[in-house]
Order: structure tokens, then C-alpha cells, then sequence
């Protein structure tokens, strides 16, 4: 089964003047969880990633899956389970590219300089404005991309999101634009959130590109105009794993009944 890395490279790979698939290559990337290797099992939250010398410079080694990993060496060999985009913080400036997915279709080294340009773009910042919505409408005239951007970020944000809406919009100031309004999301995570909605935008490939994140809570009077006028995205429910079931004495195999 092809993972969303696999699909994303394998789209570039058949286009490869289409600057719109590269970036949405680089998007899955930072979204993916990577298996990182590792010189020496990890130790009180630090890692050192084992580095290969080759002719085209020095690679740490990343898979999708830990079944490629396993594939790919024919030895135990300690790893850590992480996004892209902190993999890509910790090896930026080190003058470290990053080998990914040896040995499988979706085979890529990215050189130092790319790894730079990723950091530089997984920093994009929402900035804060003080205008006030005075109409809301229909979004109009996004790629279909970047709405497809928008529902990737929100399927992962379950249990953080209770609902989204993006809508045109128009402010007090006379300024025109677009509105992600998101519903109920908790104070500590609104930053996060925001930073991931910058960043799918810098990654959209929109020259100039701008988008207001809003968060409401439940009974905003700006609510009802938004749900009728803006386009609504579905948000997984957050399922939770069911807590066990206390056994009846002498059950549980792990705990059989004591005789006396």
C-alpha cells in the first residue's frame, strides 16, 4: 500500500516542471511521521542521527515506514519515530542532507540546501490584525489545492478543531480577503494551529498569498453568517480507545485466583 509520500513523489516524479506538485511533495514531507536512524539508542529526549558519508555529501537516513527501515539494514539498529518538520530543525545548518525511503520507489536525497528551504518555509507565522469582519461571503477564486490543503490539516486535528468554515470576507477597514474560522479550539494549541494554516498556504505555490485564521467560540454572533455563507469542512471525530473492562475475580489470565 503506497503511503501519502510515495503518492505525492511518485506525482512529481511524472511532472517535474509542475512547481505545485513539488511543493505539495515537501507539505507531505513535513506532515509525515519518519523513522530517524540513529548512532546510538536514544537518551533523555536527545538523538544523534547516524550519518553516511557518500560523494554527494552526508545523509541521515528517514523512512515512512518502520518496515522500510528494517528492509533497508540487515542489522537491529536503533531509530525515533518524528514529523519531518522537527527532523528538519535539528539538522538544519548542520550541513546534513536527508536520505529518504532508500531503496524503494519513492527513493530521494534531499541536499542541505533543500532541507534549508524546507525550515525556511515550515516557519511561516500568521500575523495578527485587529480589523473587524463586516460581511462575510462565499469563498471564491482558491486553487482547489489549497482548499484540498486545508482539509488535509483539519482531517489531523481531531479533537482540537470543533468545526471550520473558510469564507470570503469583508473588514471595517475596506480590506477584501478569505477566513478560516475555527470553532472551539483551545487556547494552548492556537498558535499550532495557525502556524499549520500558514504553512499550507506558503506550500500552495499562491504569489502573495494571504489568509485570516479566526477562532470563535460556540454562540459568536458572527456564527450563523459563516455557516451559511462559508464552506464547511468535516472534522473526524477524535475516538478514544475504550477502557478496559474490570474482569470477574479469577478471569484475568495474568491473575488467577489464588487457592487457600
Amino acid at each position: 500500500m503506497q503511503t501519502p509520500l510515495d503518492l505525492a513523489h511518485s506525482a512529481m516524479e511524472a511532472d517535474p516542471d509542475n512547481g505545485a506538485l513539488s511543493l505539495k511533495y515537501y507539505e507531505r514531507l513535513a506532515d509525515a511521521e519518519l523513522f530517524l536512524m540513529l548512532e546510538e539508542e536514544a537518551r533523555d529526549d536527545s538523538a544523534r542521527p547516524l550519518v553516511f558519508e557518500t560523494a554527494e555529501g552526508r545523509f541521515a537516513l528517514v523512512f515512512d515506514r518502520e518496515e522500510r527501515l528494517a528492509e533497508f539494514v540487515d542489522s537491529p539498529t536503533p531509530f525515533v519515530a518524528m514529523s519531518g518538520r522537527r527532523i528538519a530543525k535539528i539538522l538544519v545548518g548542520e550541513d546534513i542532507g536527508l536520505g529518504i525511503n532508500l531503496g524503494s520507489p519513492s527513493s530521494m536525497l534531499l541536499a542541505p540546501h533543500a532541507l534549508e528551504w524546507l525550515h525556511s518555509a515550515l516557519g511561516a507565522k500568521s500575523v495578527e490584525t485587529e480589523a473587524r469582519p463586516v460581511e462575510f461571503l462565499p469563498p471564491a477564486g482558491l486553487p482547489e489545492a489549497l482548499i484540498e490543503a486545508f482539509d488535509t490539516k483539519l482531517a489531523n486535528m481531531s479533537g482540537v478543531v470543533a468545526a471550520a468554515y473558510l469564507a470570503g470576507v469583508r473588514y471595517d477597514d475596506g480590506r477584501n480577503g478569505h477566513m478560516m474560522a475555527l470553532i472551539d479550539v483551545p487556547e494552548a494549541a492556537r498558535e499550532g494551529v495557525a502556524e499549520a494554516f500558514a504553512e499550507a498556504l506558503q506550500f500552495s505555490g499562491i504569489e502573495a498569498g494571504e489568509l485570516d485564521v479566526a477562532f470563535l467560540e460556540l454562540g459568536d454572533p458572527h456564527l450563523d453568517a459563516l455557516v451559511k455563507t462559508g464552506l464547511g469542512f468535516e472534522i473526524p471525530a477524535l475516538i478514544l480507545p475504550k477502557a478496559p473492562e474490570p474482569l470477574a475475580p479469577g478471569m484475568d489470565p495474568d491473575s488467577p485466583p489464588k487457592l487457600r
